[in-house]
């Protein structure tokens, strides 16, 4: 979850700094991949999580 979590922040940042800043849409760029990334890694790890059992 901390990974998520640093990705997702990193993305914003670097979305931000890429939209504020002129010249820099390759920053921009770099932060949607990014927060794609973030976003498939979400779901994989969702998907390969192993059904809980209920406790005996």
């Amino acid at each position: 979850m901390v990974l998520f979590l640093f990705l997702l922040v990193a993305g914003i940042a670097l979305i931000a700094i890429g939209a504020g800043v002129d010249g820099m849409l390759y920053l921009l760029s770099a932060g949607v991949l990014l927060l794609i990334v973030d976003l498939l890694y979400l779901a994989a790890r969702s998907l390969w999580r192993s059904p809980r059992r209920p406790v005996r």
